[in-house]
């Protein structure tokens, strides 16, 4: 182990070198592209305002006054269906159209697009009462009744088969209806509840049987030569319990058993789609990062995606397009919000906020916005969400701003908007990580392990991008092209799994770079440690090995490119160097081991840093090798300030309460407001610019 301490100019000059040999192996650049450059996208260089509307809720005479408020507001999209299962079959094999028959026609007809959303959750509450199967059991046996959404068993065969047949019969009803768009599937489908009863046991058991062929597999999979847990036979597989306790491989293999059962679903409405409509994109309000079960949308989302789509309700700027990055992974085509923040539970809104929102969605992407929702719910579980219309039926305010939002997004359509870039960067994100990395109950030390969390972790790599105003793709390794970044970064991933290594291992072979940070790679596809070197399957790549860990008394400092960064997480590793080079070391641990290092493998570089992801230690670390490898760091801006460069001009977004004033060079024109600027861009609170 080598502990000497790094000279400044020796760690930029060690960087500055390392980055210009990579660049001689000619990673193509990105260019810029604009949504015209991609025909086969429906809605051609246009960007949709609208809202999600359920009238469901409402008369024929609300219905009618909805729709002219939403015509005079601009609007050019809603989303229905959702949520209506029964509304469209209040009983089995009985289906009733004519109502929204009207609703569809009177929405062609003042010039409104639907997407239809199919509504196989919730199931009616006759569907749970003819077919028990549907019902959702506890695991401690317990058999729910279907108290509030998303509760019950979609991996039932008579469920499925129902959701089939009724996405079956409206997709046909409405194939040719001029209002309809777009299609979506099961809104918010991945927040449902595990179920355990006996025929989820044995379609568990099933699906062990298809992953690992045999019980000896299965028990070197689970380990369970621990605490003697050894299976003997296939029928003595109990579902592994979501809610602990209970360790980690089993723990994962359940939510891959749910995982898998919930793109089933899914993939069941994609084949409907494909039958009746397929000239029709699917876009669907999916979660996949849901507490309850969630599922590996990154790792099977082009089955069944045309447009990545979210619900999107932001709290802070990076983890709100951290979160809309995911649903767009590495398609071609813009996001569609098909339910974008307006009011909230408990909260009637801020003016000006919806629209800062809007814009950092363009940022991200976007080419529809779907405020959520349009009337304010009376009853049921949303009863204090207020939408754009009152209780009352009264518009209120927020209807103004949407109506702001349509018109400003009417002009940006001529001007490169939906914007297209090709990310230069890609972070890793993996569902099976995320997952082993928080296993539930007391006795898990993997939980003692991670000190920060694998999604803090993800977006600490994320965040300098995001504010360097990069654009920065959030893929899975294992099913994404690599070659066309120009860096890959990789934090905290616990589970390196063959498929993933071999990825990272080909990719930096052929000229790649990859920063991967400590806490990664330390167990294998069954959430076993490795029995190799650390980071197990790589570490030759990146030509260290590292078996110590621990947390430092204080928190880390380590220099790079001659500044000293201190870090949040004070978990670090002891690397033990083989073919890698030191490029810093930290400063106050007893160690002073090496904290970054680098080393070439095949035309490529990898980098390691032997402590979390995190904002302080990988910003420093990407700033010091922008220009060497060729990365185009966007607009300077303030903090809180947000920009881009589109077709030649540049959009910039306040996403702060407070006035923030931005450089510019000479003299620029807002677009949006009209202002001459002159060497300075004046930005009011939630302000947003497009200057030409």
């Amino acid at each position: 182990m080598r502990s000497t301490i790094l000279h400044r100019k020796f760690v930029a000059t060690a960087l500055m070198l390392a980055a210009s040999v990579f660049l001689s192996s000619g990673i193509p650049q990105a260019s810029a592209q604009s949504v015209a450059d991609h025909p086969e996208w429906p809605g051609k260089g246009q960007l949709f305002v609208g809202t999600c509307y359920q009238p469901v809720d409402r008369t024929p005479e609300e219905i009618h006054r909805d729709i002219a408020i939403m015509k005079k507001a601009g609007f050019n999209l809603v989303r229905m269906g959702d949520l209506s299962w029964d509304s469209f079959e209040p009983s089995e094999g009985h289906f009733e159209f004519a109502w929204f028959d009207k609703v569809m026609d009177e929405m062609a007809a003042n010039g409104i697009k639907v997407i239809l959303d199919i509504p196989g959750l919730p199931a009616p509450t006759w569907l749970h009462h003819k077919y028990p199967g549907a019902n959702v059991v506890t695991q401690n046996g317990v058999m729910l009744n279907p108290a509030e959404r998303y509760m019950e068993d979609i991996g039932d065969p008579d469920y499925r088969r129902l959701a089939i047949r009724l996405a079956d019969t409206l997709t046909k009803r409405y194939a040719n209806h001029p209002a309809l768009f777009a299609v979506g599937y099961d809104n918010e489908i991945g927040n449902g509840f595990m179920s355990y009863s006996a025929a989820d046991r044995l379609r568990f058991i099933d699906w062990a049987k298809a992953k690992y062929g045999t019980i000896d597999a299965l028990n070197k999979a689970w380990a369970t030569q621990r605490w003697s847990r050894r299976l003997n036979d296939w029928s003595e597989i109990e579902l592994p319990y979501g809610d602990g306790p209970g360790p980690v491989e089993r723990y994962l293999d359940l939510h891959r058993f749910w995982s898998d059962q919930t793109i089933a679903v899914i993939n069941d409405l994609e084949a409907v789609r494909k039958k009746n409509v397929p000239n029709v994109p699917a876009v669907s309000n999916l979660w996949d990062t849901a507490g309850r079960k969630g599922f590996d949308y990154l790792g099977s989302y082009k089955d069944y995606v045309s447009y990545g789509a979210e619900g999107f309700y932001p709290g802070d700027p990076v983890g709100a397009s951290l979160g809309a990055l995911m649903v767009k992974g590495d398609l071609d085509a813009p996001i569609w919000f098909n339910e974008f923040t307006a009011g909230g539970g408990g909260y009637y809104g801020t003016k000006g906020r919806s629209r800062m929102w809007a814009y950092i969605g363009l940022i991200d992407y976007a080419q529809t916005i779907l405020a959520w929702t349009f009337n304010s719910h009376q009853g049921g579980e949303e009863q204090a969400l207020f939408g754009l219309v009152d209780h009352d039926g009264t518009p209120s305010w927020k209807v103004d701003e949407f109506a702001q939002i349509a018109a400003e997004f009417r002009k940006l359509q001529s001007l490169g908007f939906p914007r297209y870039r090709t990310p230069e960067v890609a972070i890793a994100y993996s569902f099976e990580s995320a997952m082993a990395s928080n296993p539930p109950g007391p006795s898990s030390t993997v939980r003692q392990y991670y000190t920060l969390g694998y999604q803090d972790q993800v977006q600490g790599a994320f965040d300098p991008f995001f504010t360097d105003n990069i654009d920065t793709a959030i893929i899975n390794v294992a099913h994404a092209p690599l070659d066309k970044y120009k860096l890959v970064v990789v934090a905290g991933q616990y589970i390196m799994d063959e498929k993933s290594a071999a990825a990272i291992r080909r990719y930096i072979e052929d000229g790649g770079t990859v920063i991967m940070t400590g806490y990664s790679a330390k167990a294998d596809e069954h959430a076993l440690w490795f029995n190799t070197p650390l980071p197990g399957r790589l570490a030759d790549v990146f030509g260290l090995h590292t078996n110590a860990f621990y947390r430092a008394e204080r928190p880390l400092q380590v220099m790079i490119d001659g500044k000293v960064q201190t870090s949040k997480d004070t978990y670090y590793e002891v690397l033990e160097l083989d073919t890698a080079k030191p490029l810093a070391n930290f400063l106050n641990t007893p160690e002073k081991s090496p904290a970054v290092t680098i080393n070439r493998y095949g035309k490529g570089l990898a980098i390691y840093l032997a402590t979390a992801g995190q904002p302080s230690m990988i910003g420093l670390l990407v700033r010091s090798l922008y220009a060497k490898l060729g990365i185009a760091r966007g607009p300077n801006t303030p903090a809180g300030v947000y920009a881009r460069v589109v077709d030649g001009r540049t959009l910039y977004v306040n996403s702060t309460t407070e006035p923030k004033a931005v450089a510019i060079s000479g003299t620029k024109t807002g677009i949006l407001s009209g202002h001459r600027y002159n060497g300075t861009l004046r930005l009011a609170p939630y302000g947003v610019e497009l200057l030409q």
